[in-house]
């Protein structure tokens, strides 16, 4: 009975190992926890000028931290020192694992891009001012870039049409004119400056318009566009509109200097202090942080080779407050008309030239 008994016991033991053996095994898949999705990696490379260009560039790194912290994302910053940089930086940002690297400024249509893009097809690329396609990047390996393009003649004719108005109740013999300076001759820069022409032109017939450039390559030398504005200065400007990045800076110092408005771009630089009349937006921030959420939405679906566009109506250009130093009576009249000018532009009952 003892050697029975003992037997039975020893059987329910091996039985009880067995039962929680074959529940452990079977409660593996249940019990450990879902494998983590691998994080989504995000590089932004500057253009010359950096973080704090006051412009172009900060409006880039907002819209990468807004995606930081409402998408969740991991976000590195490139800075771009010299025009060697870019093409070094987005091949660092690629290497590293980015699974979207943002190239900010046009001058990466020209070359960095087409040389990095195809190197790495697996990584996706987006590039702010860059035109994909004959007239802009012409790369037929380049299907791994997203172009942005923002119709900046939409947002330059707004303000121009503002320092038109402004001139029309403000008239002054001999000085009846208005300036517009851009650092280079590229796309986005003849864009602005013909809907600015063509803005102060449909406030005002009368009012001189002086269009010239810099020549100023990096976008960031100060010296060349204060020199620019200086000469439009003297030739009676008395509002200077800078389509120029950080070489603008100079142009708006010289403006206040001369006691003549000065008109911002890209950014509302109104901070700049109340010698700025207005400025002509474009949301920068909204298009990166676009790219990121299309990106995350769906990594390997990002797919490149067209432009994604931002306009007046996509709330992608506008322009920016009216100065404080501008009366209430004028800042009524202005504000009225560039309202119903915008519904004009928005609706393509007003279409501004982009040359």
């Amino acid at each position: 009975m003892k050697r029975k008994t003992l037997m039975t016991l020893a059987a329910a033991a091996l039985v009880g190992v067995l039962a929680v053996a074959i529940a452990a095994v079977a409660g593996i898949g249940r019990a450990a926890p879902a494998k983590q999705n691998a994080p989504v990696r995000v590089a932004l490379v500057t253009d010359i000028g950096g973080l704090n260009d006051k412009g172009f560039n900060h409006l880039s790194y907002v819209g990468l931290q807004r995606a930081i912290k409402q998408l969740k994302v991991q976000g590195k910053v490139y800075i771009t020192k010299t025009a060697a940089d870019r093409k070094a930086n987005l091949q660092a940002a690629a290497q590293a694992g980015y699974g979207l690297v943002i190239g900010v400024g046009v001058l990466f249509e020209f070359g960095p891009l087409n040389d990095v893009a195809p190197a790495f097809p697996n990584t996706k690329f987006a590039g702010v001012d860059v035109e994909w396609g004959p007239n802009g990047l012409n790369c037929a390996a380049c299907t791994n870039v997203r172009g942005i393009q923002f119709r900046e003649q939409e947002a330059g004719y707004l303000v121009g049409y503002i320092a038109g108005l402004w001139e029309k109740r403000h008239p002054k013999k001999g000085h009846n004119v208005v300036g517009g300076v851009g650092a280079n001759k590229v796309p986005a820069i003849v864009r602005y400056l013909a809907g600015y022409k063509a803005g102060a032109k449909k406030a005002w017939p009368k009012v001189k318009v002086l269009i010239d450039y810099a020549n100023d390559p990096t976008f960031a030398d100060q010296a060349k566009c204060k020199e620019t504005t200086l000469n439009q200065i003297n030739e009676g400007s008395r509002a200077e509109f800078e389509a120029a990045g950080a070489c603008g800076l100079g142009g708006y110092l010289q403006a206040k200097a001369s006691h003549v408005w000065g008109i911002g771009v890209d950014a509302d630089q109104g901070f700049l202090g109340r010698h700025m009349l207005t400025s002509a937006t474009k949301n920068v921030a909204l298009s990166v942080f676009d790219a990121i959420k299309a990106f995350k939405a769906n990594p390997s679906g990002f797919n490149g080779g067209f432009n994604k566009n931002y306009t007046l109506k996509n709330h992608g250009v506008g322009y920016g407050k009216l100065s404080s130093k501008v009366s209430k009576a004028d800042s009524k009249y202005i504000t009225k008309k560039v309202i119903a000018i915008e519904k004009l532009i928005a609706k393509g009952k007003i279409k501004p030239p982009a040359s």
